[in-house]
């Protein structure tokens, strides 16, 4: 696994990355050799962050953790990571061998000042993926909405997750 640590208006110490590296190696054994995992760590107000993004073949698990130091983030955001694999291994595995989707959001995020807003705009590549496949990458990136091509109706649409549990999909008039 390719590990790349970043500092977020910090330097990160090389004990700090030793750890991160040491701790992040037992992933190995679900992930091949080029799989890459972005670490990146940050102060605010006295807490700590550690955010850890990792794609593998189209699925991206991350994982935000806070604390009052960084190597408690640390065992956190890995405990979180794992649980994900876990929890959606077997479902993974089924669509990993299918190769049915690729979603990798973009590093470069913009914000755009308007008036009174702060709008962050990302951009990703959309592969068309059916409902199913979306709402276990929305679980799995831990947002409550995503946006994707629906490869049987060829639109845009989304799916989100309800108040009740379940979940619900946005699909265009025609």
């Amino acid at each position: 696994m390719k590990i790349t640590v970043y500092g977020k208006q910090l330097t990160v110490r090389e004990s700090l990355k030793a750890l991160i590296e040491k701790k992040l190696l037992k992933f190995d054994k679900f992930f091949g050799a080029d799989t890459e995992a972005d670490v990146t760590c940050k102060a605010r107000k006295g807490v700590k962050i550690i955010e850890i993004t990792i794609v593998y073949g189209g699925a991206t698990f991350r994982s935000e953790e806070e604390s009052d130091t960084f190597i408690t983030a640390l065992d956190r955001a890995v405990e979180g990571l794992e649980r994900q694999i876990r929890k959606n291994k077997t479902r993974l595995e089924k669509i990993m061998k299918k190769g049915a989707f690729v979603i990798e959001p973009e590093d470069d995020d913009e914000f755009v000042e308007e008036a009174e807003f702060s709008i962050r705009e990302k951009t990703y590549p959309m592969k068309p993926m059916s409902p199913e496949e979306a709402i276990l990458q929305m679980n799995l990136l831990g947002h409550a909405f995503f946006v994707f091509y629906d490869d049987e109706m060829h639109e845009t649409c989304v799916v989100y997750k309800r108040k009740d549990g379940g979940y619900g999909l946005i699909t265009p008039e025609k």
